[in-house]
C-alpha cells in the first residue's frame, strides 16, 4: 500500500471527502517532490498534485504515477480550490489564516472546509525501513563528525568554533547540519537550548554537546556530554544520575508504551536524586524528515509508542551558573524494544 493509499483510509475513516496537504513536508512524504511550491489533494479515490509552472520538469522526474498532474497554473489556489468537492480536510495546524482565507473565497458552495489536524503527520510517525536506514545513515554520519570532533579536541577553542567546524564536517561528508549545534560548556550548559558562544572552552569543564545530520531528506539527533579534564564530585555524580536514568528509558520504549510511561522512567529517578527541578523538558521526541515530529515523550503526550517509530531518548539535568548534563540516543521502536541508532559510548569521556 503506497503512502497516499493509506492517506486515503484515513480520510475516509474521519468521513472525509478528500485531504488537502500544502505543508511542504507532508507534500514530499507524500509525493516525493522536493521543490518549494507544492500541494495535494488525497480522496478515496483521487490523488492529485499540484505545483507551478517552475516545477513542472522536476514534478516530472519526482512525482509517482499514481499522481494526477494537472497542466501548471501561476496560482494554485483557485485552480487547487476547483477540484475540491464535500467535506475537504486541511492541516489547521499548518496552513496560515491567510492561506485558510484565500482557499474559502475560491472554494466552491459545494465544498465544506474541515480542520483535519495532523493526519499525515500520523503516518509519519511510523516509518518504513527505507526510511529507518536512511536515519540510520545519518546517524552514522553524526558519530563520525563526533569522532572527529573528539580527535580534535575540545579545550582552548571556543564553543562557536568547535559547532562551526562541525558544521563544515557534516557538509564535507555530503550531508547539511539537522539543526545548529549546540556547543555549551561550564554554566551554559545548564541552558538545555544554548547558543556557541565566543567563550573558550576551559580544562577540567563539562561540555553539552548536541548535533545532527540531514542526509537524503530525513535527520539525525544525538548528544554527548564531555569533560575536558578532570571534573568535580558535583559534576561527575550528576553525569553518572543521567546516564542512570539514560539507560533506564531506553529499557522502557517498547510498543504500546505511553510517551508519558517513558518519560515518567527517567524523571522518577532524577527527582529522587533531588534534581526534579533541574530536568524541565520532555524525555524525546520523533525524529524523521523534521528532526522535531511525533511521537512525543513528555508528562504532556498523548502518544503511543508503536513499531517503526524513530525517537530521541533524552534526560537531562542543569545546574543553574554552574553546570549541566544530557545525554541523548536516537532509537527505533521494534517488537522487542528498541534498537540504537547511536554508537558513540555513553561513559564520561575526557576529551582534551
Amino acid at each position: 500500500m503506497t503512502r497516499a493509499e493509506r492517506l486515503a483510509k484515513v480520510v475516509a475513516e474521519h468521513e472525509l471527502d478528500m485531504l488537502y496537504v500544502s505543508d511542504l513536508v507532508n507534500v514530499r512524504y507524500l509525493a516525493g517532490f522536493t521543490g518549494t511550491n507544492g500541494a495535494c489533494l488525497v480522496g478515496r479515490d483521487e490523488r492529485i498534485f499540484f505545483t507551478d509552472f517552475r516545477y513542472t520538469e522536476r514534478a516530472q522526474r519526482e512525482v509517482g504515477a499514481e499522481w494526477e498532474r494537472p497542466e501548471a497554473e501561476r496560482e494554485l489556489v483557485p485552480q487547487i480550490a476547483g477540484r475540491m468537492h464535500g467535506r475537504v480536510g486541511f492541516e489547521d495546524a499548518k496552513l496560515p489564516v491567510r492561506g485558510l482565507t484565500r482557499l474559502e473565497a475560491a472554494a466552491g458552495d459545494d465544498v465544506e472546509l474541515i480542520p483535519a489536524g495532523e493526519l499525515v503527520e500520523g503516518l509519519r510517525a511510523v516509518k518504513d525501513p527505507e526510511e529507518i536506514e536512511r536515519i540510520a545513515a545519518a546517524a552514522q554520519l553524526t558519530d563520525e563528525v563526533y569522532r572527529w570532533a573528539i580527535e580534535a579536541g575540545l579545550a582552548g577553542k571556543t564553543e562557536r568554533a568547535v559547532a562551526r567546524a562541525s558544521e563544515a564536517k557534516i557538509r564535507e561528508l555530503g550531508a547539511e547540519p539537522s539543526f545548529p549545534p549546540i556547543v555549551a560548556g561550564a554554566a551554559n550548559g545548564a541552558l538545555p537550548h544554548a547558543e556557541p558562544e565566543e567563550r573558550e572552552i576551559g580544562s577540567g569543564e563539562l561540555v553539552v554537546f548536541d548535533m545532527g545530520a540531514l542526509l537524503d531528506g530525513y535527520c539525525s539527533d544525538c548528544t554527548r556530554t564531555f569533560a575536558t579534564g578532570d571534573v568535580d564530585d558535583e559534576a561527575r555524580e550528576v553525569y553518572e544520575l543521567v546516564e542512570r536514568s539514560q539507560a533506564a528509558a531506553l529499557e522502557a520504549v517498547r510498543p504500546e508504551a505511553s510517551g508519558q510511561e517513558v518519560d515518567a522512567v527517567p524523571r522518577e529517578i532524577i527527582s529522587e536524586a533531588g534534581h526534579g527541578d533541574h530536568f524541565g523538558h520532555g524525555t524525546g521526541h520523533g525524529v524523521g524528515l523534521e528532526v522535531h515530529e511525533g511521537p512525543r515523550l513528555a508528562t504532556t503526550s498523548d502518544d503511543q509508542l508503536a513499531e517503526g517509530n524513530v525517537v530521541t531518548v533524552e534526560p537531562g539535568v542543569y545546574l543553574p551558573g554552574r553546570l549541566g548534563v544530557r545525554i541523548e540516543d536516537l532509537v527505533v521502536v521494534i517488537a522487542d524494544g528498541y534498537r540504537n541508532l547511536s554508537g558513540l559510548p555513553k561513559s564520561l569521556t575526557t576529551v582534551g
